[in-house]
């Protein structure tokens, strides 16, 4: 829902008023095309913004979503593949999907107040159960059981509960993550009576882009510029030579600095802006700016830190992070020489190879096993534990 509410101001739809129904997978299995969260909002007229699966279940979503919207009610669909019935409703790519329709109207949600909340650090919860609702948290990273004014409006007002449903929700949310939060009815709702109905809660956050700080205004570095960008980061490009730094190459960086590499570092990191998500590529291939910015990156809690150079330079370039006194378990946390084993030559090749390593460094299955898709096995897709099968209550 969230990748949404930038098109929401001029959706024709939402601009004149009509109902609406939003469609947000909540549960998967399997291989399956989007990840949780994603959503699909339908109008009364059929209208669609946004997709689901890439066409494989969307037309039945559209129907059930109008369904809804004509009932009044949500409903939980759920997708998967038929051998059996080549012509169900489902993914050709053998995935599971659970998808939740909630009328607009019916559980509040204030299309309005969405798009008028846009910004780079945003929460969205929702209850799915009975009692819908829905609430936006305007700074994820800061959220915490106490005060949480927003969890006060969509639980009422039961300490209990409001913690409970706050200690599943914190992880995720600080995360900038979505998934999940089930309580159950001893949690939720005042007693274990079989009567009682749990509450379902989803959660979909969204903290400012990530950072990826790129030291060295070279042929690479203007490679790895827009691939970085692409990837969704802000992208710093940092050189300590005035006359290579402000080369017109660089100007799409969103931040342009001269500044000797490892003091840069250094004060962004005291100014608490970089964090266990910022990424640093060190691609000077100059011992002179690469061992104290290096001896600086990895003294810090970072995603990622690569540096460039041959295997000559790399075996250097560890003797000198040792003589420096760094410890042999901080070395192994550097990607030096960077990238993947891709055949890499061109700096755009170069960039593919770096940004391929960091993508395989922040993903949930270990990186000792990449290689290429058609001789592996399994999923394509590997799911975290928010993305579990829904599982009935009992």
């Amino acid at each position: 829902m969230l990748d949404l509410m930038p098109s929401l101001g001029t959706w024709r739809p939402a601009v004149s008023g009509q109902r609406c129904a939003v469609a947000t997978i909540v549960a998967s299995g399997g291989s399956v095309p989007r990840p949780l969260g994603t959503s699909m909002l339908v109008s009364e007229h059929g209208d669609v913004l946004g997709s689901l699966s890439g066409g494989c279940v969307e037309g039945a979503v559209v129907e059930a979503a109008l369904q809804a919207m004509h009932d009044g009610g949500s409903r939980l669909e759920s997708f998967g593949y038929s051998a059996e019935d080549a012509f169900a409703v489902g993914l050709t790519c053998g995935g599971e999907l659970e998808v939740h329709i909630q009328p607009t109207r019916a559980d509040g949600l204030d299309l309005a107040l969405l798009n008028a909340s846009g910004g780079s650090s945003l929460a969205l919860i929702r209850r799915l159960d009975a009692a819908g609702g829905a609430v936006v948290v305007p700074d994820p990273a800061c959220f915490s059981a106490a005060g949480s004014r927003e969890l006060s409006v969509l639980l009422g007002g039961d300490d209990a509960v409001i913690r409970a449903a706050a200690a599943q929700l914190e992880p995720l949310l600080h995360g900038g993550r979505a998934g999940l939060v089930r309580l159950a009815p001893a949690e939720g709702c005042g007693g274990s009576a079989p009567e009682a109905e749990p509450i379902t809660l989803f959660v979909e956050s969204r903290l400012p882009a990530a950072r990826m700080l790129i030291f060295g205004a070279n042929d690479f570095g203007a490679a790895l510029l827009p691939a970085g960008k692409l990837l969704g980061y802000e992208v710093t490009l940092c050189d300590a030579r005035p006359a290579f730094s402000s080369q017109g190459r660089f100007l799409a960086a969103d931040h342009l600095v001269t500044d000797w590499p490892h003091r840069y570092l250094a004060a962004e990191s005291a100014a608490r802006r970089v964090d266990a998500r910022t990424v640093v590529c060190v691609l000077t291939h100059d011992p002179k700016f690469d061992i104290p910015l290096l001896e600086t990156a990895l003294a810090l809690d970072l995603a990622y830190v690569g540096a460039m150079g041959s295997r000559r330079s790399h075996r250097q370039r560890i003797d000198g992070l040792l003589d420096r006194g760094i410890p042999a378990e901080a070395l192994e946390r550097l990607h030096s020489p960077i990238g993947l084993d891709l055949g890499a030559v061109t700096p755009a090749e170069v960039a593919v190879s770096i940004t391929a390593e960091i993508l395989a460094s922040r993903a949930p299955h270990p990186a000792s096993g990449w290689g290429s898709l058609k001789d592996g096995t399994g999923p394509i897709h590997h799911n975290t534990p928010e993305q579990s099968k829904v599982t009935p209550w009992t």
